[in-house]
């Protein structure tokens, strides 16, 4: 019974820190600016119909690229593959065809970032 009453004296006390800690911390002065939502830095009060730089695009897909290539390589290399040579080819083949298609945008002027 000492433990379902301690029990509800926690929840309870809980259940206070929460509502004080939300009063404590809402927002006291509200405007359109603040209550509008804020995207890739882009002004939510401007037109939506702004073009979007297709430079920007590419940077952010190289960069999603590289970070998921990341993410398939950290595994490899932290359970080493149980035969090295398999891992090794592996690895060096992701790596090769990143390389091959980071050459080619850079040839194509893809990356140069033009005004």
């Amino acid at each position: 019974m000492k433990i379902l009453y301690t029990s509800i004296i926690l929840m309870t006390m809980v259940t206070i820190t929460f509502l004080m800690t939300m009063m404590i911390s809402k927002k006291s002065k509200m405007s359109r600016e603040k209550n509008s939502p804020f995207e890739c830095g882009f002004s939510s009060m401007s037109s939506a119909r702004k073009p979007f730089s297709t430079h920007f695009f590419l940077i952010a897909m190289l960069f999603l690229v590289f970070d998921i290539e990341i993410s398939i390589m950290l595994p490899m290399f932290s359970i080493k593959m149980s035969n090295m040579m398999e891992w090794f080819i592996s690895s060096l083949m992701i790596t090769t065809i990143l390389i091959l298609g980071l050459m080619h945008e850079w040839k194509n002027g893809m990356l140069e970032w033009s005004k």
